[in-house]
């Protein structure tokens, strides 16, 4: 079992409104996201302002002024579980299949982070699943003022999917990051 944390406390200032609440092919980003973590135990949104009526709890930062790493950091903190699926709201292709695929390679993973290499090699921090274990690390690097969601991963070990298993499995879709509507297919 494992909680699920949608991050949605970004600015979205290229998108140009709250990406969270853009509605696309009917509903909205957030929603997309949660719905991908259905087969958590729980799920909760990480956000510095009320996302009323999507059913789960918000919680805000509790070290803010770090970006995405204050997210994880609110996120493994308020996890009943230990293993933590973290997604940005802007994944709208993200999907409960992928979830339980990294669940898997988690459960048999010696790492405490479980990430996806991206078509063009690079780790993505936001579509992947943190081990409550990473929490001290994430507050060093808070306290440091080293706000690198990668070099958690770097620094505390990661087992890394390679891109091309996660593509041939789930499509290059799912890899989607909506940072402008135009992006959106």
């Amino acid at each position: 079992m494992y909680s699920g944390a949608v991050l949605a406390g970004g600015a979205s200032r290229r998108f140009g409104e709250d990406k969270a609440l853009f509605v696309y092919r009917g509903k909205p980003l957030l929603l997309w996201v949660l719905e991908s973590l259905r087969g958590a135990a729980e799920r909760f949104l990480v956000a510095n302002r009320p996302y009323e009526g999507f059913g789960v709890p918000v919680y805000p930062d509790l070290l803010p002024g770090a970006d995405s790493l204050s997210g994880l950091h609110s996120a493994l903190h308020h996890a009943r579980f230990p293993w933590v699926a973290v997604a940005a709201t802007d994944l709208p292709f993200l999907t409960r299949e992928y979830w339980d695929f990294l669940y898997e390679k988690a459960l048999a993973s010696p790492h405490p982070v479980v990430a996806v290499h991206g078509p063009e090699g690079h780790p993505e921090p936001l579509m992947a699943l943190y081990h409550k274990d990473c929490l001290p690390q994430v507050e060093r690097q808070i306290r440091e003022g080293d706000f690198l969601l990668r070099r958690v991963m770097e620094v505390s070990g990661a087992t890394y999917i390679p891109a091309e298993e996660v593509l041939a499995r789930f499509g290059e879709h799912l890899f989607l990051n909506a940072n402008r509507k135009g992006e959106l297919p």
